[in-house]
């Protein structure tokens, strides 16, 4: 079984950056694509990044150009840059296999909080 512990979130200004971290256990890393995700208070869960095994992304409209999503196979560890960060990407963020968010299984995630 796989399990996922973000890290790295905080309070930042409009305009700052910051870097997440999700640390896997288990074996299914390597072979999964992986996701970030967040969730604002009163909003739904949304899918913000993806990347697959071979390293291909995609991002949200909302984040594209801001955001780098990326990771590290032999230290199951994937990464999330954020860069220019906006009041509106204030959320926790969440790391998941596809998988997993499908099945509901979420770790603790992380805050994140862009304000003046």
């Amino acid at each position: 079984q796989v399990q996922l512990v973000e890290s790295g979130g905080g309070l930042v200004q409009p305009g700052e950056s910051l870097r997440l971290s999700c640390a896997a256990s288990g074996t299914i890393f390597r072979s999964n694509t992986m996701g970030w995700y967040r969730q604002a208070p009163g909003n739904k869960r949304e899918l913000v990044a993806t990347i697959t095994s071979g390293g291909s992304t995609n991002y949200a409209d909302s984040v594209k150009g801001r955001f780098t999503i990326s990771r590290d196979n032999a230290k199951n560890t994937v990464y999330l840059l954020m860069n220019s960060l906006k009041p509106e990407d204030t959320a926790v963020y969440y790391c998941n296999t596809v998988i997993g968010s499908l099945a509901n299984h979420w770790g603790q995630g992380t805050q994140v909080t862009v304000s003046s």
